[in-house]
């Protein structure tokens, strides 16, 4: 008998479920790869929102009580988009408790702290807007 040279059936078996294998453990891999680049966006985005919010405290003597406020004054170039609300107005601001006694400034209160606006939970289950 004469042997060919291609591959036998039991081979193209062997290979074919070795190639399901792996396609079955990275597919679901990939399907959390574009939520976890948002996470990382907006974890960036905080940051960067929480270092302007200091360094304009540190600057000014006080915080700003606006976002817009930090664009004007040049501490951040434009008011990032939340990753997940696609929106750059969805930013929840925390405010300052102000000051009740006598030698209080005249200022008001001003916004210490940036959370998202999204309500999902990320996928470590903790939600967006407490972070």
């Amino acid at each position: 008998m004469r042997r060919g040279n291609g591959f036998t059936l039991v081979e193209l078996l062997v290979v074919m479920a070795i190639l399901g294998i792996l396609v079955a453990i990275a597919v679901p891999q990939l399907q959390k790869a574009p939520i976890r680049a948002k996470e990382a966006t907006l974890r960036e985005d905080l940051f960067t929102f929480r270092s302007c919010l200091d360094q304009y405290y540190a600057d000014k003597g006080h915080y700003p009580d606006t976002l817009q406020t930090l664009v004007t004054d040049k501490y951040i170039r434009r008011i990032p988009v939340d990753p997940f609300t696609k929106s750059a107005d969805t930013w929840q601001v925390v405010m300052e408790e102000p000051d009740s006694s006598e030698t209080a400034s005249q200022e008001p209160p001003g916004i210490i702290d940036v959370k998202s606006g999204a309500k999902q939970a990320s996928l470590d289950g903790s939600p967006y807007n407490t972070w």
